[in-house]
């Protein structure tokens, strides 16, 4: 059974820092890439990360750019999300993707609060 948890969110004051896991297991994780996603209530799912399934390859949205770093241990099976100078607009619930060709799992989401 497919399974990703995340884990590692809550809540932050502005300019704080948090950092994300997400493991996976069922599925030979070291030959999928890796995505973070993000989204608010009534908003479409974001990406903001991802990482190509050796890690090689690594591409951020320009609104975490700078802020935020994925990274993968593939001996784990985990993906990482370390957000650092976090905003009040990074809060929303935070969700793990694994893709590879037509095959795709998500999380269940982890909450991320920036706020004073």
């Amino acid at each position: 059974q497919v399974q990703l948890v995340e884990s590692g969110g809550g809540l932050v004051q502005p300019g704080g820092s948090l950092r994300l896991s997400c493991a996976g297991s069922g599925f030979t994780f070291s030959s999928y890439a890796m995505r973070w996603y993000r989204q608010d209530p009534g908003k479409e799912r974001d990406l903001i990360a991802h990482i190509s399934s050796a890690g090689g390859g690594i591409n951020y949205a320009d609104s975490v750019k700078g802020r935020f770093t994925i990274s993968r241990d593939n001996v784990k099976n985990t993906v990482y999300l370390q957000m650092n100078s976090l905003k009040p607009e990074d809060t929303a619930v935070y969700f793990c993707n694994a893709a590879r060709f037509t095959s795709s799992y998500w999380g269940q989401g982890t909450q991320v609060t920036v706020s004073s």
